[in-house]
């Protein structure tokens, strides 16, 4: 009987060995299925959004690891005058040359429509691997730093090039894109917000144990690309866009005059000559509000890297009142992540009703406040110049791509977004060098983002009013 009852079931030991790791799984546990649960809501999951929002958030950790990283190196373990000699090593070594890579991206990719999981899965096994390598080099700060930092820059980028021509293939049911891209960037603005600590941590142990942090999430990153639907490889019904449209072209496409029309769209003259193929539409032949969004949201994010670098020794320079260095670079860092994470939910919040006039007004507010800046310069004005700077580019972009999507053609829309992107990139790299080369004067400094944005409102808010006042002919997508 004795032995019976010993068999009837676990013993105490082993019972309360169970119930304790459980006790222990339970945060973690739980919390991979509250996140599960957030990404794949309202058919993201079955439409494959949310293993897209996984993997964005993925990307934004590995990425602020590797920013720890070089921070600590190229930055804070210098005295300021070398730090600055060393951003703008940096910056010439592997800006300048991403400059010239950019633009060769957008296309590059488009040309390889059928990998796009593959062409994210390489981006993070490319960073994966060069972070490796980086992290030999973390320590001293030696040359051989920075062709991995370009590499990794240029990986990021092309990740981020393929990531918006894919969100369009992952749209779940009456699923706007402003949404869709709301959820992906949130995402990743809350893993950078989690991983940042972590990088900082990592980096009290070791100059290139932040390194193999991000070498380690990048290859979680890889495996996980290839999770996502296969049809975010297909490229049925897609062509390329162009940016520009040459003047002599018809701003919307007509078919030939007489007998050459045909309903292939090809023309063919009257002297007998071969038909010509369309050529493929471009942003400018949609109307002009995609093309003065992207002015405006240029400015942006010419204005961030601006910031970005000329804040960065600005404040280790002369800090906010009271605090020191890394204090004040962290209120203007918190200040601006915040900023974009409410211009994110907002958007998300708006449906992007009227985005010309959003794009508009926040290019006003951004232009307000850097003025205050510039005049009455203090904590305040700084902190808020981050938060709104993050607010209005966030808010700016979402409703860019809501232009994009009510007013391009479906079969370029993607390219469309793979070449804006790479753009808007550029104008980035563009602020950043302002910022580097500029003195460090605040006042001179807070003119000059005023500056940027100014030439953003005289180039893009006319026409975008304008847009707005008469409306577009294009369906609007809610």
């Amino acid at each position: 009987m004795t032995a019976a009852r010993s068999h009837d079931g676990p013993g105490p030991l082993r019972r309360a060995g169970r119930a304790t790791g459980r006790v222990l799984r339970a945060p973690f546990t739980g919390t991979a299925r509250g996140i599960r649960r957030a990404t794949h809501a309202h058919g993201a999951g079955e439409s494959g959004l949310g293993k897209l929002i996984e993997l964005h958030a993925v990307n934004g950790a590995g990425d602020v690891m590797i920013t720890v990283a070089l921070a600590s190196t190229v930055f804070f373990s210098v005295p300021t005058d070398e730090a600055r000699g060393r951003v703008a090593l940096y910056l010439a070594i592997t800006m300048a040359p991403f400059t010239l890579l950019a633009p060769v991206i957008g296309p590059l990719l488009d040309r390889l429509p059928h990998g796009r999981r593959a062409a994210m899965a390489g981006a993070m096994l490319a960073r994966a691997l060069l972070a490796i390598t980086m992290s030999g080099a973390v320590a001293t700060g030696g040359l051989e730093l920075y062709p991995a930092a370009l590499g990794v820059l240029v990986c990021s980028k092309a990740y981020g090039v393929v990531r918006s021509a894919v969100v369009p293939r992952l749209l779940p049911p009456k699923f706007s894109l402003v949404k869709a891209n709301s959820r992906v960037t949130l995402a990743g603005l809350l893993a950078t917000g989690v991983a940042a600590p972590i990088g900082a941590g990592l980096q009290t142990v070791g100059s290139p144990w932040p390194l193999y942090g991000a070498c380690a999430i990048f290859v979680a990153g890889t495996f996980l690309a290839f999770t996502l639907p296969p049809k975010v490889d297909s490229a049925k019904g897609e062509r390329r866009a162009r940016l520009i449209v040459p003047h002599h072209e018809d701003a919307t496409p007509r078919p030939a005059p007489g007998k050459g029309s045909t309903r292939s769209g090809l023309r063919k003259g009257g002297n007998g000559q071969k038909p010509a193929k369309e050529r493929p539409p471009g942003l400018r032949s949609v109307g002009g509000s995609v093309l003065h969004g992207l002015q405006a949201n240029a400015a942006h994010r010419a204005l961030s890297g601006f910031l970005i670098f000329f804040l960065a020794f600005l404040l280790r320079e002369h800090p906010l009142a009271g605090q020191s260095a890394a204090v004040s670079l962290g209120i203007v860092g918190v200040a601006a992540g915040v900023g974009n994470a409410c211009g994110t939910a907002v958007g998300s919040w708006l449906r992007a009703r009227g985005p010309e006039v959003i794009i508009a007004t926040v290019l006003g507010l951004a232009l307000s406040v850097a003025v205050l800046a510039a005049v009455f310069f203090s904590v305040v004005l700084v902190a808020a110049l981050g938060a709104v700077a993050g607010f209005t580019q966030a808010l700016s972009k979402l409703s860019l791509d809501a232009m994009i999507q009510r007013d391009v053609p479906e079969e370029v829309r993607t390219s469309a977004f793979a070449r804006s992107e790479t753009l808007l990139q550029m104008a980035w790299v563009v602020g950043g060098g302002i910022g580097i080369a500029l003195p460090l004067n605040a006042v001179l400094g807070m003119s000059v983002a005023a500056g940027i944005l100014a030439l953003g409102a005289a180039t893009s808010v006319r026409g975008l009013l304008g847009a707005a006042r008469r409306g577009t002919p294009h369906p609007r997508v809610a």
